[in-house]
């Protein structure tokens, strides 16, 4: 028994490694991946260029350089360097520096004075100004407005300096169960839930339609009968879960390969890997891994990991289970795509459930539906992270996964048994009710 098991889960698992579109579907995969990784060499290789400054032109006629200069470098400093610029005080003609700015990302910024508004500034590009560098040139020429208001205003240095300065915010949260990082926590999370669930949510999927497709293929070309002859249902059963539950695991790990492949190369490329990126983005990396490092959602996720990989097996096999118990109903793939539909309403409703867990923390609900077998992988690791169940309650929602995937096997084998050799849907509801009832 066990020498045919193997023998068919590896002819299956052989089936579907070894086919064009799988190696075809992993290298285009990989390349996408060392793509994404490294976005800002191949915007270079494309003429983009991260390193280059954009210099700023000032044409000062109002004599407000020395407020602009302070009051951009301040805010561009508070925004965590949202690029490379470069102020110039100039004194070349407009017409001049036109010439000077051609083929360019340079500006020109042309202040005057104004009768109506005090100053006015022209802003002059080659192409159009990006969105980000707009509003931090409007931000500065609106507080250089407001301190040239006040400095011919009368007022004394101090008061000046006390009516442009930055409100001073202090925040307090009173909850004595929330902790200085609380809101890290929170973001943190929210990162690895994406990380978790879409790629799960995507080898389900997966899964389900690898099993269909396979099983009507035998039942269509009626090498269904050889098999079947030859080993029991059981065996066949099992052989298909076990290959394609096999398969996705394979593809998740050569996933996970492929993204280190690309860090790698990340790596030898820029000798960092947040290296040779804009300043937004190495800013938002550094201070992301201080917050993962500082939440402790990392502790949290190593404790739960062997319960959370658990779970996801159990699902897997579950879904295995009850798409192969569906596929052996139907005699082609049309049919069992309607069939399936039920089965991908309730995959759609566990990612949406995960997705907005973060959004009804503590509700009762989501803490139920995290016990359910086949919508607990997604949600049960979430609401894990995020610190609303325990481990011991996690643990809970696995075995109760484990118990509930033996029983769809237990139940589900005796329908397969009776549709895997059904060619005609004719009385097929009422074979497969009473197949369940038999002991």
């Amino acid at each position: 028994m066990k020498t045919k098991l193997k023998f068919l889960i590896k002819q299956s698992l052989k089936k579907k490694i070894k086919t064009k579109w799988f190696k075809v579907a992993n290298i285009l995969i990989l390349v996408l991946l060392i793509g994404i990784v490294n976005i800002d060499r191949v915007i270079s290789f494309f003429g983009g260029d991260f390193e280059n400054s954009t210099k700023i032109f000032v044409v000062d006629e109002a004599n407000s350089y020395s407020l602009l200069e302070t009051n951009f470098n301040a805010l561009k400093d508070s925004l965590e360097d949202l690029g490379n610029y470069e102020l110039e005080n100039s004194t070349k003609p407009i017409e001049e520096l036109k010439e000077e700015i051609k083929d360019s990302d340079n500006i020109i910024v042309n202040i005057v004075p104004s009768n109506e508004g005090y100053i006015e500034a022209n802003l002059v590009s080659f192409d159009p100004i990006g969105t980000i560098t707009e509003q931090l040139l409007r931000t500065s020429l609106n507080s250089v407005k407001s301190a040239y208001v006040l400095q011919n205003s009368g007022l004394s240095e101090s008061e000046i300096a006390a009516l442009t300065s930055s409100v001073n915010i202090n925040k307090e949260v009173t909850n004595p169960e929330l902790d200085e990082n609380s809101e890290g926590h929170d973001i943190v999370s929210s990162g690895l839930i994406i990380v978790m669930i879409v790629p799960f949510f995507l080898l389900i999927t997966m899964l389900t339609q690898m099993i269909g497709a396979e099983i009507n293929d035998e039942k269509s070309t009626r090498s269904m009968e050889i098999i079947i002859s030859n080993v029991s249902p059981k065996i066949h059963f099992a052989s298909k879960i076990i290959s394609s539950t096999l398969f996705v695991i394979i593809q998740a790990l050569m996933l996970v390969g492929y993204a280190l492949i690309a860090l790698i190369i990340r790596k030898l490329l820029t000798s960092s890997l947040i290296g040779a990126v804009p300043g937004e983005v190495s800013g938002f990396v550094n201070e992301t891994l201080t917050m993962v490092k500082n939440t402790g959602v990392l502790d949290l996720l190593l404790q739960g990991l062997p319960f959370i990989l658990l779970l996801f097996i159990f699902s897997f096999l579950a879904y295995a289970i009850v798409a192969g118990v569906l596929a052996s109903m139907t005699t082609n793939i049309e049919d069992y795509q309607q069939l399936q539909t039920p089965l991908m309403i309730i995959l759609l409703v566990g990612y949406y459930i995960a997705i907005m867990a973060s959004a009804f923390e503590g509700a009762l609900f989501v803490k139920i539906v995290a016990y359910i077998p086949m919508l607990s992988f997604l949600i049960a690791p979430v609401i894990f992270l995020l610190g609303q169940i325990s481990l011991i309650e996690l643990i809970i929602s696995t075995i109760i996964c484990g118990v509930v995937t033996y029983l769809l096997f237990h139940f589900g084998l005796r329908i397969y048994k009776v549709g895997i050799l059904n060619y005609s849907s004719q009385d097929l509801w009422k074979k497969i009710f009473k197949s369940v009832k038999e002991k």
